[in-house]
């Protein structure tokens, strides 16, 4: 499935792209899905940043339901490497359920307009049902499929809900109101 979503934000492109790039562990009080955000590695040179960063979702389910969801179900890793010259991002997400049956990837780019920002987002997301195991093969298509398609009508509105986040910490942080 291909990943495609654009967003665009009433601030300069500098603080928003600094504010995805740097400031993301803070962003969890206006993410309603992600109750954490850990940062275990952060590799700067000029110009670039290599970073992981774990993300814990089911900020919105239900403390019950969480409890019979496994946190692996519920949490992701998240490799990216920011190129600040170029205003753009290449990142990898690894769930750490059912790893080695997914694969998503993509790319972020931030680009300055009159107006503010536009943030695009493009990738592909892949479910290998050779690799989904404890299942019978003839189910593991369908599962596949079922998870792709659910979590594909997921990823758009994240992307829009983070963008929301952004905007709504920088207007609180910064007291910077769009231009």
């Amino acid at each position: 499935m291909e990943i495609s979503s654009q967003v665009q934000l009433p601030y300069p492109r500098e603080q928003v792209y600094r504010t995805y790039r740097d400031r993301l562990p803070e962003l969890v009080a206006w993410m309603p899905n992600v109750r954490q955000i850990d940062l275990k590695e952060r590799s700067e040179q000029p110009n670039t940043l290599d970073m992981v960063l774990v993300w814990h979702g089911g900020g919105e389910i239900p403390a019950a339901a969480r409890a019979l969801l496994s946190e692996a179900m519920l949490s992701w890793t998240d490799y990216s490497h920011w190129d600040d010259q170029g205003y753009r991002t290449q990142w990898r997400i690894a769930p750490h359920a059912f790893t080695e049956a997914i694969d998503c990837q993509g790319e972020n780019q931030f680009i300055a307009t009159a107006d503010g920002t536009i943030i695009t987002s493009r990738g592909h997301l892949r479910i290998d049902p050779k690799h989904i195991h404890g299942v019978p093969s003839f189910l593991a298509g369908i599962i596949a499929r079922t998870v792709e398609d659910y979590l594909g009508q997921q990823i758009e509105p994240n992307f829009q809900q983070l963008a929301a986040s952004v905007a709504a910490f920088l207007a609180v942080t910064y007291h910077v109101s769009p231009e």
